[in-house]
This record gives structure tokens, sequence and C-alpha cells, in this order.
């Protein structure tokens, strides 16, 4: 029997196969969510002149504390075109060019206008500069805004729009395909005969996959038969990665290895100590890479997101692919662990994470309410309540 991988070995192993695909330029506004494929320099320089930070009034320091002649406004896109002299004082807005000359803006409502004069109640700004946003204060051009491998989030965008960018270079969106494999499988809304069960699992791990940059196709149910997983494999051809779900345990029906083997794939590796998620298999087609995750919807839940989210997020060019853990205090207590690592799921509640009473790796119900999964490293001990423990938050 082969070996259990340690999950940081397999997740290492599998990530060492994912190649970014291959880059492209796409129209900004088209772009989030997407992996950059080389870094983003500016174009111009933010801001490009000294703004106002607040609304008020532009004037020298050195003529502090006036009174001063009102010269004019300098409004967002209509700055005041000439300099500002000694004596004189331009209104501003938030966001306006300071005009040359002036050095401090002071509030609006430490101010008072009487005709064109312009007197002054407050304290001098300190330093002179506090309300004015120096030119570059955010980036300058040339600078770095975001490295290759960042993900465009809404303000990643807005920084790369910021930055003069129309277009951004991004990474191919990897294509995935899903099989959802066993003879007992229906499709959703069938009736269902003697020992048979909804097709959950492809539309699942459709539905996860498709929250990141991949085009997804989706196949099945397929039968556990060798004939019909061949033809299913050879629609796949195209794709960077195919997910399967069910059939790659050790069963007399579990085909799925034997069947790449036959088509002359390559096993990378096949199970790992995690509880739930054993059966996991990798192996390498050509350049294509072959996910087999196992057929229980909660164990094909959790390694898809600890394996296959990953995958494809290394696929995009991404830098950290593997999902971040926080730690949480945890209501309950949980027992010590074993060989495998172990994944609970939980909610969390008022800052506190429980573990949800049922953990079979079947039970689809209390998986639909779960928000987080408590990690529990193999040889973990006891944890009662109160103690920190680490978790994965599954959606926010």
């Amino acid at each position: 029997m082969t070996p259990l991988l340690d999950l940081e070995d397999a997740q290492q192993r599998l990530l060492a196969m994912a190649a970014p695909t291959q880059g492209e330029t796409i129209a900004v506004e088209s772009a989030a969510g997407r992996y950059l494929a080389e870094p983003l320099l500016a174009r111009r320089t933010q801001p490009s002149h000294p703004l106002s930070a607040m609304d008020g009034w532009a004037v020298r320091g050195a003529d502090m504390p006036g009174p001063w002649t009102i010269a004019g406004e300098s409004a967002a896109g209509h700055p005041f075109a000439e300099e500002v002299d000694a004596g004189r004082a331009v209104r501003i807005s938030t966001g306006a060019i300071v005009p040359p000359g002036a050095d401090a803006v002071l509030v609006q409502e430490e101010c008072r206008r009487d005709g064109n004069t312009l007197h002054f109640a407050g304290t001098a700004p300190d330093p002179l500069s506090r309300h004015i946003r120096p030119r570059g204060l955010d980036f300058t051009e040339g600078s770095v805004l975001l490295s290759a491998g960042a993900r465009l989030s809404p303000a990643a965008l807005a920084l790369a729009i910021g930055g003069g960018h129309g277009t951004v270079p991004v990474r191919r969106r990897p294509r995935v395909t899903i099989l959802d494999c066993g003879d007992e499988l229906r499709a959703p809304g069938e009736p269902l005969g003697p020992g048979d069960l909804p097709a959950s699992n492809g539309p699942m791990l459709t539905a996860m996959c498709g929250e990141l940059p991949c085009d997804v196709t989706r196949r099945g149910p397929v039968a556990d038969e060798r004939e019909a997983l061949l033809a299913a494999f050879g629609t796949a051809d195209d794709a960077d990665l195919v997910i399967t779900s069910g059939g790659a345990s050790v069963g007399d029906h579990d085909l799925i290895r034997p069947t790449l083997e036959s088509m002359g794939a390559e096993l990378a590796f096949w199970r790992v100590a995690m509880k739930p998620g054993k059966p996991v298999m990798v192996a390498r087609r050509g350049r294509q890479i072959v996910l087999g995750l196992p057929g229980n919807p909660v164990s094909c839940f959790v390694t898809a997101f600890l394996f296959a989210l990953p995958l494809i997020r290394a696929m995009n060019g991404c830098t950290n692919p593997l999902p971040t853990a926080q730690t949480m205090p945890l209501r309950g207590s949980l027992e010590p662990v074993g060989k495998r690592a172990e994944f609970i799921r939980a909610r969390i509640h008022e800052g506190m994470v429980e573990p949800l009473r049922l953990q079979d790796s079947g039970a689809i119900a209390p998986l639909a309410v779960a928000d987080a999964l408590i990690v529990r490293p193999a040889h973990a001990k006891c944890i009662q309540n109160g103690d920190d423990v680490p978790i994965f938050r599954l959606y926010g």
C-alpha cells in the first residue's frame, strides 16, 4: 500500500507541477479578480500637483494671521491660474490644486469673509502644509504599483486606473474540466432509484472553481466503466486541469487511476494523511494535471479547498496560492488527533469558533452551514474551551 503523504508535502508537490498560463492583455475594467502576469508600473504621478485636503483658503504662511484680499478660487478640475502673492487668499475646495505661492490651507470653519477680505480666527496649521497633499504622495511615475502575481481586487483596479492604465497584462484563465464519477449518480432533479444519489459534487466544484479566474466545463455523471471514463477524459484534451470526484479510492469500481495509467498518464502521488479526504490522487497527462478528489461530499469540498483552489491560483500566477490560517478561541473542546491532520467543520459566532456536532464526511447539511475549518495537525493534543485554534475561513 502506498504510504500516506503529509498534507504540506502533498500541497507543495502539487503546486510545483503548476506552470502559470500564458499572459494576455485585457481591458482593465474587465480584469477584476485576475492575476497580473507582469509588474504594473505607474505611468503618471499621483497627485500630479499639490492638492488641498480640506475646503478652505489657500494662503502664504508668511502672511499669517492676515487679513487677506480674496483673489479668486481653485476648484477640482478648475485650478486658479495665477500665483498667490503676498496678502492674497484663494478659495479652495478639497482635491483642488494648491496655487503656486501658497503653502498653507486654512480650514473654512476658522475663517470669516467680509466682502472681499478674509479674516482668520484660528491657529496656524502645524506644520503649515498640514492640509496639503504633496505631489507624489500616493505614487510617482515609474514606481511599481502592483507586483507580478498580484490579484486585481476592486481596490487594485482603482490603483491600476489611477496609475494611467487602460489595459493590464494578466494570465490566461486556466481551462478546467470537472468529471463527476459514479454509477450511483443522477443529474440534479432526476428521479432516484434504490441506491441512487443526486450528483452534487460536480455543481459544487464548479461553483467553488468559478469564484476564481478559470473557464470551467462540467461533464457527467460518468459511469464507473473504463470506456465511459476514456470518453470523458477524451473530451478534456484541451483542459489545463481535470478534476474528478469519486473513483479515486481502492474499491473494485474505483477506476480513475487504472484508466489514467492506460492512457499514459504519470501518477505523481496518491493518498494524503488528512481527514476527511485521504484518497487524493494527482497525475500528469502530458501538460495536463489531473486531480482526483474523493466522492464523499465533505471530503470533496475540503480537498478542493486545500488542493484544487490553490492549484488554480498557482496556474494564474498567484505568488501565495495556499489559504491563510488565522487563530480564534474555541467554544467547546476537541480530542487529541491521530496520524492524520483533521479539518473540523465549524461556525464562527461572537468571536469564537465552534465545531459542528456532525462531522461525517457524507453529511452535506452541516457543511452547508459551516463557515470555517478548524485545522488540527497530526498528533495535536486535546484543546479546551477558550484555547486558540488555527482556522481557515471558508467565505469572505
